[in-house]
């Protein structure tokens, strides 16, 4: 049975929950590192998007499951094999709220991240509002955070790895402003993904992946 093939981009945020649901699942894959501006024909063939993350079940010629969401990437893997309990399984409510918590972040905070990663890079004159609107995102999971060390109970959950890649994005926009903002939990919390072997692991470099010759 060959392995998975995982199409993958390092520093994308998608692609890194991805590697982060795959590796918390224990599994085994072929990764492919790509470059978007040359991407090879078999990514292309087994989902016309063209966009990172792409799983591939089966034999890549006649692909057994194609997912292209790095959420269903995630779920996937987890449905496969979940040692940490991240999808809480013992309670049937836990999943839906976890899933309301990522798409909300999914949906409206990555919208507002966009616009405020853009007014830092070409210097706008409303970087302070934009961040403003991602804070309204940041004070929710603060909030959290008081209560508990993870966004939803003291153990760790599919939320917490889901929305890790993009809130370690939303940091590194304003990095000295991040540093000494109102958000001492969301800080505890990311410092330590980002100081993880997990995180390590994840976000080990490869050679770019150019297709079968």
């Amino acid at each position: 049975m060959p392995l998975p093939i995982l199409y993958s981009l390092r520093n994308c945020p998608y692609a890194m929950r991805a590697r982060i649901g795959v590796h918390k699942a224990q599994l085994q894959i072929e990764l492919r590192e790509v470059n978007l501006k040359q991407k090879p024909a078999e990514m292309l063939a087994a989902s016309a998007k063209g966009t990172v993350p792409i799983l591939v079940l089966g034999n890549e010629h006649a692909p057994a499951m194609v997912i292209d969401e790095s959420l269903e990437v995630m779920l996937w893997a987890l449905s496969e094999n979940d040692p940490d309990n991240l999808l809480y399984k013992e309670d049937q409510s836990a999943l839906p709220k976890m899933l309301v918590l990522i798409r909300l972040f999914d949906d409206e905070f990555k919208t507002c991240l966009n616009a405020y990663k853009a007014a830092k890079r070409y210097r706008e004159d409303n970087v302070t509002e934009c961040r403003q609107a991602c804070e309204v995102f940041i004070q929710e999971m603060e909030n959290r955070l008081i209560q508990s060390p993870f966004l939803m109970s003291a153990q760790e959950s599919l939320a917490d790895i889901a929305l890790m890649p993009f809130i370690r994005q939303f940091a590194k926009v304003e990095r000295q402003w991040y540093l000494q903002a109102p958000y001492p939990r969301v800080r505890e919390w990311l410092g330590f993904y980002l100081q993880s072997g997990m995180f390590t692991r994840v976000m080990a470099k490869f050679e770019v992946w150019v297709g079968e010759p």
